[in-house]
This record gives C-alpha cells, sequence and structure tokens, in this order.
C-alpha cells in the first residue's frame, strides 16, 4: 500500500512570496506590443487603462517579483492549494500513469482567477484608483473581482458576455453579493455596445465586445481603470503561484511531472501551472507542457500567430499573439471561459518557440471526461477544466497502451457548482460537438488584413 498521501499540503509560511516572470528565460524576446502603424508603442500608451505600477510588470524583465504583504495575507485566506494523487480516476482507467491535480477551486471564488484579481485590486488602489471596470465570460473572473474589490475596499462594474450572463444567473447573483455592478454586454450603457446591438441585435455577444465596453467607461474618468482577467503579461506573472507551489509539492514527495497540463483560452490558468515548469525545460529538464482548447474556438490549434487587438473597438494596442480576428464572435458553447479569440501574447510564444504543445477538443468528450471525474474524484470540474481533463485522460490512456510509469500533473482550475446547466444539457442529449467551420474562421480572419506582420512570421 502507498504511503504517499492523496493530499499534498504546504504550510502557509511555504507560500511563494514572489512571483515567476518568464520573460527573464525566454529563449528569444517576445515582439512588443504595436500601434496601427507598427511602431511598438511604450508605457504611457497605456497608462489611461491600467496603473502605472501593473504597467511596470507588464514591460518587466526581472525574473522575481517581490508580493506585497498584504497580498500574502489575503491569498492565505485559500492558499497554498492542494495538490491531490486522482488514485481513483487511475484505477477507473486502468492506467500506470500517476495523475495529480492542482486544486485551484478552493478559493472563495471557486477558480484560479483571485490570483490576480486580489493583486490587481490591490495595486490599482495603491495607485489612488476608485473603480475598476471589467469583462467576463463565465463568469469566473468577474466574481474574482468582485469578491477582490470589497476584500480591497474599491468598486467593481462587470460588462458579462451576454450567453453567459442567461446561461449562468448565480455568477452574476455571485458578482451581487460581493457588491459588483454586472452588466450583460453588449449593453446600451456605451457607444460600442449600442453600435453591437445596431448590426446583431441577436448576438450571444463576445469577450472581445465585454472588454471594448469596460475600457471605453474605464477611459472616461481619472479615477478608473480597467482589470484584465487574462491575456497579458501581468496576469500570467501573478498566477505563477499555482506553478511554484506545485513544485513545491513535488519535491515533498520526490518526484516530477513528465506531463504538464492546463486548459487554454486567454492562457492565465494554463500560463499559472506551466510557466514555473517551462524555466526548468528552458534550462534542459525534460517536460512536456500541454494546452486544450475547444475545438470552437481553436486559437493555439488553428489560428494564426498576428498582430491583433485584444477587443472588437481596437481600444487596445496590437499584440503579438495567436487570434482568430478581433472580430470572431464564437459559438454558445458552455465552457464560456475559453471563448476569447486570442491567445495571451507570453503563452503565443512559448508555443512558437516550441515549448509547449497545444491540442483541440470536441465539448461532448470533455463533459465526458469531466463525468468521469465527478464520478471517481467527487468534485464537479468547471467546463473550462474539462478541457484539461480530457487531456489528462488520453495522455494516462496513452501510458496504459505503452505500458509506461507517467506522471501527469494537471491543473484544476476550478469547480463547476455554477455551471450545473452545462451538465444538464449534456445529461439529457441537448449539447452537441461543434468544430469551427473554415469559412466561419477565414471570415474572421479577414479583420487582421492591413495589421503590421509580427516579425519573422
Amino acid at each position: 500500500m502507498s504511503t504517499e498521501p492523496t493530499k499534498i499540503l504546504l504550510s502557509e509560511d511555504e507560500l511563494p512570496r514572489q512571483w515567476y516572470n518568464i520573460q527573464a528565460d525566454l529563449p528569444s524576446p517576445m515582439p512588443p506590443p504595436v500601434g496601427l502603424d507598427g511602431n511598438p508603442i511604450g508605457p504611457d500608451a497605456l497608462a489611461k487603462v491600467f496603473p502605472m505600477n501593473l504597467i511596470e510588470q507588464e514591460v518587466s524583465t526581472e525574473r522575481w517579483i517581490d508580493i506585497p504583504e498584504e497580498i500574502l495575507g489575503i491569498l492565505k485566506l485559500w492558499r497554498p492549494s492542494p495538490l491531490y494523487r486522482a488514485r481513483r480516476l487511475e484505477s477507473a482507467l486502468g492506467t500506470p500513469a500517476k495523475i495529480y491535480y492542482k486544486n485551484e477551486g478552493v478559493s472563495p471564488a471557486g477558480s484560479h482567477k483571485p490570483n490576480t484579481a486580489i493583486a490587481q485590486a490591490w495595486y490599482n488602489r495603491e495607485f489612488g484608483i476608485k473603480y475598476l471596470t471589467t469583462e467576463t465570460g463565465a463568469g469566473q473572473w468577474g466574481s474574482a473581482l468582485a469578491m477582490s474589490c470589497k476584500l480591497i475596499g474599491i468598486e467593481c462594474k462587470v460588462f458579462m458576455v451576454r450567453i453567459s450572463f442567461d446561461q449562468k444567473p448565480f455568477r452574476k447573483i455571485m458578482m451581487k453579493t460581493w457588491g459588483a455592478e454586472c452588466i450583460p454586454s453588449p449593453s446600451p450603457q456605451t457607444a460600442i455596445g449600442r453600435k453591437i446591438f445596431e448590426e446583431m441585435p441577436d448576438t450571444p455577444g463576445s469577450l472581445g465586445i465585454a472588454i471594448s465596453e469596460a475600457i471605453e467607461q474605464a477611459v472616461e474618468r481619472d479615477d478608473t481603470r480597467y482589470s484584465l482577467g487574462s491575456v497579458l503579461n501581468h496576469v500570467m506573472l501573478h498566477q505563477t503561484i499555482i506553478g511554484l507551489e506545485a513544485k513545491k509539492q513535488f519535491e515533498k514527495i520526490g518526484r516530477y511531472p513528465d506531463i504538464v497540463i492546463g486548459c487554454a483560452g486567454g492562457g492565465s490558468n494554463f500560463a499559472g501551472i506551466s510557466f514555473p515548469f517551462l524555466y526548468d525545460k528552458i534550462h534542459g529538464r525534460d517536460v512536456r507542457v500541454i494546452a486544450t482548447e475547444p475545438e470552437a474556438c481553436p486559437t493555439l490549434t488553428r489560428a494564426p500567430y498576428a498582430y491583433d487587438s485584444g477587443d472588437v473597438a481596437m481600444m487596445t494596442p496590437l499584440l503579438p499573439m495567436h487570434s482568430l480576428g478581433h472580430t470572431f464572435i464564437p459559438p454558445a458553447i458552455h465552457a464560456g471561459g475559453l471563448r476569447y479569440h486570442g491567445m495571451a501574447p507570453l503563452v503565443s510564444h512559448t508555443k512558437q518557440l516550441g515549448l509547449i504543445e497545444a491540442t483541440a477538443l470536441q465539448q461532448t468528450e470533455c463533459y465526458e471526461a469531466a463525468l468521469l471525474f465527478a464520478h471517481t474524484e467527487g468534485f464537479i470540474p468547471a467546463p473550462e477544466t474539462s478541457h484539461a481533463i480530457a487531456q489528462t485522460i488520453r495522455e494516462a490512456r496513452q501510458a496504459k497502451e505503452k505500458g509506461k510509469e507517467t506522471v501527469i500533473l494537471m491543473n484544476w482550475s476550478g469547480h463547476g457548482l455554477m455551471d450545473l446547466q452545462g451538465y444538464d444539457a449534456y445529461m439529457s442529449g441537448k449539447i452537441s460537438d461543434y468544430p469551427l467551420p473554415e469559412e466561419l474562421l477565414q471570415r474572421s480572419l479577414a479583420s487582421l488584413e492591413g495589421h503590421p506582420k509580427v516579425p519573422g512570421c
């Protein structure tokens, strides 16, 4: 009988006190953000949108950045998060693989998102900001920022993608409970929202539209800034606390993963689990790192690496990223947090460098995997997390075919207790697969025409 514990725990004293910045170790630097003229932009171009202390993190190439004590104190409400050994899932699969998952569902908001929401709210308050605007897809990020703003002491307004606003009513109630205002997007409150309504009155919305609305309102007031839950460098930075903890936990049991897996939408939870392990890979360690996305929104697997805006109204600079085009309106799949048109520049760059792999999965396979996980491990995963579970099951089955004892680490990025309508739809046979049609992809990619080219592409 194994003496290895089911949960590998760290004490609060072992909580990482610095974030890891992968920009210090990339084999080649990431291309800079540019304007429509193709010229690199400076930090001042972002000053109306973000506080300067976060802009400094955005452009930093320092390897380690200290976590302020007040942020550490709040993170200790749920961190360090446990690392679980999924023995019951292993047994159900009959695999020699050893499966571990980092449980980020233990946060008050139920996902990994508060790791950066707390930090962003704190840095904004320290800069003198009174209000934050943001967008949310499935509601995970909006919930996290609503909670964080309340704990830090500033106000929060969330534009929630309309299809998720309708599908997931409890998420908006969570935001309201934490004192935030939650608006379905597109909305009549902004110029871009009114324009979208005129053009597409029945639109399900998109993260790109919601971002435009949130930025539009943020830049109207000096005491307001915008907060983004994924994509940007400082968000990836704050999330590395996940992988840093996981490395310490593996040290406790004398193991190291052969494969690291995370679901990928904008890139935050994937970067959080993987970047500390990519540090080892860059320095010679043999580890596979896999990002898994929906086939309905195949950013890493089918979209070009190009300069594109982060939002529909092109209020952000052009970022070097795998993008389906900023006008992309994704299908109304239940993994709302994975429906963004672009992938984080840092994640995109690691893909270009060959440091990571990417796969795209159908949502029925992911729901099937989520049910198997719930039937064996007990926890009900978020639809986004189910993509990582499905890929983990694929790798565990390959290990069985090869008779190889493979150590797999998966980021269990959040619970699905606010996403039960999706489970009900799946179990009722109402969910079908939707690979993105090539015609729709090409139509959306047309929005990239005229943008500057990424060097080397």
